[in-house]
């Protein structure tokens, strides 16, 4: 068998401390996951079941990157988030095993299109072209557990420009990563090589060309994103 078009290559993010890279399968993300970020966008915070949405594995930036202002939009924004690294496949997972199913930990920041999620809400349609865009997934180094351990607090921080704008605790989170991993293995089958972005704090906002954002969680570091003009079409 020949495939007609090759095949793409393999997206991946860094690893700490290490030359090796983690191949990425799939980035979910969980969204309204911190109380005061829901009320800051309209929402009840109230501890419903956490619901889930996508972005394409080869949206993944490194840290250090530069990222063109992307097309499309007037209001693109930041969200700090804790990233889980899947290392085991599972189905069903049960929360007292969740655990056992992580290979790691790393820094993200879920870009969005701000504007176009707005739209997209306010007309009943899906979130993918406001989420899901190209470059929007800058995920840090990821820090296996044997190393950093289980992450389940800690401050999380978002500053632009050296301003801060997001600060909170991973304590916030209203689902602890033990009960996103159950929850989501319900609906798939969780493969190693998967990839879990948890949520974001209070406080987010918008970054214009020139702006340097930095996200910081304590035990694993801070990685950097430079936001640069809109690329020529």
């Amino acid at each position: 068998m020949a495939f007609v078009i090759g095949p793409h290559p393999v997206a991946s993010v860094a690893v700490a401390g290490s030359g090796d890279r983690f191949a990425v399968r799939r980035i979910f993300c969980v969204g309204r996951n911190y109380a005061a970020h829901a009320r800051e966008m309209g929402k009840d915070p109230d501890r419903e079941p956490p619901f889930f949405f996508t972005k394409p594995a080869d949206a993944v930036v490194d840290d250090g990157e530069a990222i063109a202002y992307p097309p499309l939009t007037q209001n693109l924004h930041h969200e700090a988030e804790l990233v889980i690294a899947i290392g085991t496949d599972g189905r069903d997972i049960d929360e007292s095993d969740a655990l056992d199913h992580v290979w790691g930990y790393g820094i993200g920041n879920d870009l969005t299109r701000r504007d176009l999620q707005s739209a997209a809400r306010d007309q009943g349609r899906p979130w993918d072209m406001s989420k899901g865009f190209d470059r929007s997934a800058v995920i840090g180094p990821l820090h296996p557990v044997s190393r950093s351990g289980h992450v389940s607090k800690g401050s999380i921080r978002l500053s632009v420009n050296g301003t801060l704008r997001q600060d909170g605790d991973l304590s916030d989170m209203i689902w602890a990563v033990p009960e996103i991993i159950s929850v989501l293995s319900r609906s798939v089958t969780l493969k190693a090589g998967d990839l879990i972005m948890t949520g974001t704090p209070a406080g987010v906002g918008p970054l214009v060309p020139g702006d340097v954002c930095v996200v910081s969680i304590e035990g694993l570091g801070e990685i950097a994103t430079t936001i640069t003009g809109r690329e020529s079409a």
